[in-house]
């Protein structure tokens, strides 16, 4: 199973991208940038600029999106910018692509991307991302245009836990990527996955999970982490408190191992608190652990 983290960020917000080699050293199978652009305050560096400049620093590691906005975005210069990822880094881009969250925040309504109406864009954008990155003429409302330098289309990996993601997933994506989800909730959407790609006569997409991890030791982070999802996706405080992935080596491995048996082909742990390069090591001990065939 691939395992994977997020590049750590000053208090200020700004991704500390000479991590990337560490994390690379460290073993890790790939380095994670999210996308949060909300206009609200909040920090939110541009996954696109954070990862180039990873993949300069970098020989093998992935560089994967978790998860870009698609609505947000024009995809023609999304495509234009994924194809230029791809050359610069040796065509190890993993393309987290997703409606994204929070639309009532002041640059959602600003980029005329309201509540309604994500899903079409986003389906419209995932139908027309491959053929742009490849360098074919692709139509992007009305308009047909082709783009270069052309490269090789990264794996799409669509975002949501929703059922309507999965579905998305399955229609345009090769890989489907819940995030903030326990084993247990994760082995039951696979399955109802399957049965939607049978329903459609397509093949099962790989599962990529996002989580948390806080493997410092700190109750206060666990807390503030709990806090927060519970405030901002409506669940109770104990439905949040099964989400972070806590404890030593053994521990996360177990985790991580519950995951697999789950179906994740892959799992993004970001790391919250303080003692990033300890929790990132600690990490990638973890993963060393997971037992044979994981």
């Amino acid at each position: 199973m691939r395992i994977s983290t997020a590049l750590p960020t000053a208090h200020t917000g700004v991704p500390d991208t000479a991590m990337a080699q560490h994390l690379e050293d460290l073993g890790f199978d790939g380095v994670s940038m999210p996308d949060l652009l909300f206009g609200d305050g909040t920090p939110g560096a541009d996954p696109v600029v954070a990862l180039a400049a990873a993949a300069q620093r970098t020989s093998r590691i992935s560089l994967e999106f978790g998860v870009l906005s698609l609505p947000l975005r024009p995809v023609a210069p999304v495509a234009a910018q994924i194809q230029t990822l791809q050359h610069l880094s040796g065509e190890r881009v993993v393309l987290g692509a997703g409606l994204g969250g929070f639309p009532g925040s002041p640059f959602w309504r600003a980029a005329g991307a309201p509540l309604g109406g994500r899903g079409r864009r986003a389906d419209a954008a995932l139908a027309a991302l491959p053929g742009l990155v490849r360098g074919e003429p692709t139509a992007v409302d009305g308009e047909t245009g082709t783009l270069a330098p052309a490269a090789t289309a990264p794996p799409i990996y669509v975002g949501g836990n929703s059922e309507a993601a999965m579905r998305r997933a399955v229609l345009y994506g090769d890989g489907w990527a819940p995030s903030l989800i326990t084993p247990a909730d994760l082995a039951a959407k696979a399955e109802r996955l399957r049965t939607i790609a049978a329903e459609l006569d397509r093949p099962v997409p790989a599962i990529s999970v996002g989580g948390h991890g806080v493997l410092n030791g700190s109750t206060e982070t666990v807390q503030a982490f709990v806090d927060n999802v519970s405030r901002m996706h409506g669940v109770s405080e104990d439905e949040a408190s099964r989400i972070p992935v806590t404890g030593g080596p053994d521990r996360v491995a177990e985790r991580l191992a519950d995951y697999a048996d789950a179906g994740a082909h892959a799992v993004t742990l970001p790391l919250d608190g303080d003692s990033w390069p300890e929790q990132a090591a600690s990490l990638a001990e973890a993963a060393s652990r997971l037992r044979p065939g994981r």
